[in-house]
């Protein structure tokens, strides 16, 4: 997994985009001075784990790089150099590699925080007092020299450990008091040329902490914009689905609608595979409605709608069949892979619905409820006909349905 990856698995483990307390405290913060920004709580635990993948690698490559530079730098010693001056130098010189290696295998995968800062700084006093003990260990032009090595390796660590500014602090600290310590038993040096370079040196190591302080910082404020631009790409998408759904929902009754029902329509018949069983539609009409609504009202005839579309909607196959309300009182059903009599049972099983529901209508004298007439027409495996046609033999079969007393199913016959 790559650090991109990681970073958005973070953000996405603890779904800080739909938590409005941390989002909140995005928008204050980037409200505000950046050089104030804080990142605290969860919103701070948050970005540590976000950039734990990359400040690991960054120190794991530096341990094994000094790791690599410490035994280097011993070799060349032990061929350019005397023996009486080598041989101080290998006993502190052999601590470094296994710290420096030690140190990057605690940072190969999380652990508990306490444990790598620990790790961290403990690794870190080891190295600095490898390499101050090595020029100490010499003495002559080694003392000095190597004095200053340790802060020029002291730095390079606070320049690039994206780490909270208490540790990088520490680490100078630590660097500067093994400096000053080591400095004061410099035997070649008297203590005002000793303060003189600890404060010209710390004078250096402070600008490196400021400028360690704004990269965070800096990185901090990119975290809360990428979390606002996060959010409002969500809300974005939120926001278009919901549009979808409205743009393709009757919002009355809660089902398709005829527009949604069209596209559907060219989707199944351009994909020959979904519609190679054969397909059947029914055109379902709700009987009297227009008395219906005349007699009580709209308010009753909407209910009525409503109701009569969840019992279509109800003895569908779930996810295969399509219903929508193609216009009024009237409802389009498509049944992708049904022959014809499986057809005719769900036509004859949605009238039956209807009918068993015993939704009031008053203008009916037979039977004072609600009923349905349905036209059925299948397409047979293999045929060719376009969705306009079936829908049109659909509809003249429950034309005939009508005519032929309603509350009923017809079937449309070639011919017929």
């Amino acid at each position: 997994m790559n650090i991109q990856e990681t970073d958005s698995a973070a953000l996405k483990q603890y779904d800080v985009q739909n938590d409005p307390l941390i989002m909140a405290e995005v928008e204050r913060l980037l409200a505000g001075r950046t050089r104030d920004i804080r990142l605290k709580g969860k919103i701070g635990r948050v970005f540590r784990n976000r950039i734990w993948s990359q400040t690991a690698k960054i120190i794991r490559a530096w341990m094994i790089w000094v790791a690599v530079l410490g035994v280097l730098t011993l070799a060349l010693n032990f061929f350019m150099l005397p023996p009486e001056v080598t041989l101080p130098m290998l006993l502190p010189g052999s601590l470094l590699p296994p710290v420096a290696l030690g140190v990057a295998f605690v940072w190969r995968k999380p652990r508990p925080p306490w444990l790598q800062t620990s790790v961290l700084l403990a690794g870190m006093l080891l190295i600095l007092l490898s390499v101050a003990l090595v020029g100490t260990s010499a003495g002559g032009e080694f003392y000095e020299r190597h004095l200053n090595i340790m802060l020029f390796v002291a730095i390079t660590a606070i320049i690039i450990f994206a780490i909270p500014l208490s540790l990088t602090i520490t680490i100078a600290g630590i660097a500067l008091g093994l400096y000053l310590v080591f400095q004061l038993h410099n035997p070649y040096l008297e203590v005002a040329s000793i303060v003189d370079a600890t404060l010209f040196f710390a004078t250096g190591i402070i600008a490196t902490i400021a400028a360690r302080r704004t990269m965070t910082i800096l990185a901090q404020k990119t975290f809360l914009l990428e979390l606002r631009d996060r959010r409002r790409v969500s809300q974005l998408a939120e926001a278009n689905a919901r549009l979808e759904q409205l743009a393709r929902t009757d919002p009355l009754t809660g089902i398709a609608n005829r527009r949604w029902m069209m596209e559907t329509l060219e989707r199944l018949w351009s994909r020959s595979t979904e519609i190679g069983g054969g397909a059947a539609m029914l055109m379902c009409d709700i009987d009297y409605f227009k008395n219906l609504n005349d007699r009580l009202g709209h308010a009753e005839g909407d209910r009525c709608l409503i109701k009569v579309a969840g019992i279509i909607q109800s003895n569908m196959r779930r996810e295969r069949d399509h219903v929508a309300r193609y216009g009024g009182e009237e409802f389009l059903v498509v049944l992708p892979e049904m022959e014809e009599q499986e057809a005719l049972c769900v036509a004859e099983r949605i009238r039956e619905s209807i009918e068993a529901a015993a939704l009031p209508n008053p203008t009916i004298r037979a039977s004072n409820c609600i009923t349905l007439s349905i036209g059925v027409a299948v397409q047979a495996p293999g045929d060719s006909i376009l969705p306009e046609q079936l829908q049109r033999r659909a509809d003249a079969a429950l034309y005939r349905a009508k005519q032929n007393g309603r509350n009923r199913v017809e079937l449309h016959k070639l011919g017929g």
